[in-house]
């Protein structure tokens, strides 16, 4: 716990704090005594502090901060009068605000007695006149002893120390588990689910009863009461499904909310509209961050990969709170980073996702070959896939394969009792909308989402395969040979799916001047999400060389090395009749990128001869653009 004192020079934030560090057993601290010489001697000439000297300064302060809430709290003297300064300063948990005011009188009057403090008497009224005074935090008047300003801020943390930290809305699996999740770290909250008439009744109630143990969690099934039970600023975190669903829940909220009060929306929401919603709580003062979460139900009870975006300082707000819950890289660093404005956040989560698809669907066709060509059965396929586990393989996803592979009920695969549909919740097909608007190639991961829109039509493909009975040619292969080409075409098609992915990540931020840092992106991303990888670990380094995958010498050797099998797999499958529209995908792709000179001339020919679009030519370098009349008259 850290309690800052602050107010205008002359309120007695030194005095009350010592009284107030004694009396609750912490170390207290004086910001003026972190001003470097400079600032000082401006202060004692009355030369008031600008931005350029006051920043350094407070985050100097902020990083001891930090240090201090480790050793257990502290109580810190300081100005901090704009709210700007005052959210420098937002960097732990339990951060306590007491403004101590007295009237324009009173403390010139204490001024005029005090001796030997650098702070000149007349900075009073641009101090007076900087103030800005929050919706949150305790005030208490100095027209008292210190000790009886003390014995009030005493009783009013007592009253304070009954509010929650954080509030969570939507008890579904990932509410429920990230709620779970920060209790086991020590944070006081509430939650909230609505309250549906036979259908969603206590359901917050639920979870404290299924969880018995968690004494600073506080149950709600009405709005009102659980706002209520929030300390200012309050942070609401919104788990609840994307879209209207958000926006409903936003308005009811405005009526509870106080400017510098913080919105997170951990839900799978479009990117664009966490960007209007940004741009529509800045109008009411309310802060916006707009949050991707990846890590299914076991990440969010145990530790997620978040990427908050939107307003900077609502993330360093909220900060120390997702820094508590996240998952750990390989260095013991939260797996949480800002990642850039507006819907930044939710923009690299959407693509997080369309790899995700690909990886997927790569892994799906790699078991389909090995099980129906090869003709494996699950058990030596699983063997495959955690042999492969011990190599630059090793993935998230992998793993899980396996264990799928290898679950039997009555004796048999369950896996071969489960209908070939596969369902997505929309932030696929949003990537490939999004590559579109913005003209990147997306062939490889957008045939993932059309893969599973193929899948769902389950009845047309009955009647069709009915109809024309493909035949299907197996057992034709020699098995270790051809598994060898299997792994290195999946990892060539794992090194593609990635560079995808974070091309359109690297158009998006250059279009939108969002200044995305794809290594910090990569670094989140090695633990805590369902893409987590070895080699998602190695372009944590690879992109602090380059923002391009395939450009990369690495990535250039590996897929010269990857090329041929990947097309002989492809080659093979599409011959004998079974589908790899992924794997396909992804040597199209390859091929297509690393061709200097393609037959797009011949289109763009076409477009001049039947619309006179024009075209530009290789023996000139004047961008010129030409028209032919291509009929002979």
């Amino acid at each position: 716990m850290v309690i800052i004192l602050y107010g205008v020079t002359g309120c007695g934030k030194s005095t009350v704090g010592r009284l107030l560090a004694s009396r609750l057993q912490l170390p207290f601290y004086d910001a003026d005594q972190f001003h470097p010489p400079a600032n000082k001697q401006k202060m004692r000439a009355g030369i008031p502090l600008t931005d350029e000297d006051r920043i350094p300064w407070l985050n100097a302060i902020a990083r001891s901060m930090a240090e201090w809430e480790k050793d257990g709290g502290a109580v810190l003297a300081c100005s901090a009068l704009n709210e700007k300064y005052r959210k420098l300063l937002q960097v732990v948990p339990k951060l306590h605000w007491v403004l101590l005011q007295g009237s324009e009188e009173l403390i010139k009057s204490r001024l005029k007695s005090r001796v030997g403090h650098f702070m000149n008497p007349a900075l009073l009224d641009s101090q007076l006149a900087t103030l800005e005074i929050p919706n949150y935090g305790l005030k208490v008047g100095v027209d008292k002893t210190p000790e009886e300003v003390v014995e009030e801020i005493m009783d009013s943390m007592n009253s304070v120390a009954q509010l929650s930290e954080i509030g969570i809305i939507g008890m579904g699996v990932m509410g429920k588990n990230l709620a779970l999740n920060l209790a086991a770290k020590g944070t006081t909250l509430s939650i909230y689910n609505r309250h549906v008439p036979g259908k969603e009744e206590k359901i917050a109630e639920k979870v404290l009863a299924d969880n018995p143990d968690l004494q600073q969690v506080r149950a709600y099934d009405e709005l009102e009461g659980f706002m209520e039970s929030l300390e200012s600023p309050k942070k609401v975190l919104l788990m609840i499904p994307a879209g209207a669903a958000v926006d409903q829940q936003i308005e009811e909220l405005l009526e509870y909310l106080n400017p510098g009060d913080i919105l997170i929306d951990g839900g799978n929401s479009f990117y664009k509209d966490s960007s209007t919603r940004t741009h529509y709580l800045q109008k009411k003062q309310v802060v916006y961050v707009g949050m991707g979460v990846s890590g299914g139900e076991e990440g969010a009870r145990f530790g997620p990969s978040l990427m908050p975006g939107g307003e900077k300082a609502g993330f360093v707000s909220v900060k120390p709170y997702l820094e508590k819950i996240a998952a750990r890289d390989f260095r013991g660093k939260p797996c949480v980073s800002y990642i850039g404005p507006e819907g930044a956040g939710h923009f690299v989560k959407m693509v997080h996702n369309s790899i995700e698809y690909g990886e997927m669907q790569a892994i799906a066709e790699i078991y389909s070959l090995m099980r129906h060509y090869l003709q494996l059965s699950v058990d030596e396929i699983a063997a495959y896939f955690q042999s492969w586990m011990d190599s630059d393989l090793s993935s998230y996803l992998l793993e899980i394969t396996v264990a799928i592979l290898r679950k039997k009920e009555n004796g048999e695969p369950l896996l071969d009792k489960i209908l070939d549909q596969a369902a997505q919740k929309g932030t696929g097909g949003w990537s490939v909308a999004t590559a579109l608007e913005f003209g990147v190639p997306y062939g490889v991961l957008s045939e993932a989402v059309m893969a599973r829109n193929l899948s769902a039509r389950k009845p047309f493909r009955m009647i069709a395969s009915g109809l024309y009975h493909p035949e299907k040619i197996s057992g034709i292969e020699d098995r270790e040979a051809f598994l060898q080409k299997l792994q290195a075409a999946y990892q060539a098609t794992r090194i593609i799916n990635h560079d995808t992915g974070f091309s359109l990540m690297l158009e998006v931020s250059e279009k939108n001047n969002w200044n995305l840092n794809f290594s910090e992106i990569a670094r989140i991303w090695t633990n805590g999400c369902i893409i987590r990888s070895r080699l998602m670990e190695e372009l944590v380094d690879l992109f602090q060389e380059s923002s391009r995958i395939l450009l990369n010498p690495e990535a250039v050797a590996a897929l010269k090395s990857y090329q041929s099998d990947l097309s002989y797999v492809v080659g093979q499958a599409l011959q004998h009749g079974f589908p790899v529209p992924l794997l396909s995908s992804a040597i199209n792709c390859f091929l297509g990128a690393v061709t200097a000179n393609s037959p797009a001339n011949l289109i763009q020919a076409q477009r001049d001869y039947f619309g006179a679009h024009t075209y530009q030519r290789t023996d000139t370098d004047s961008g010129e653009s030409f028209h032919t009349e291509w009929k002979d008259s």
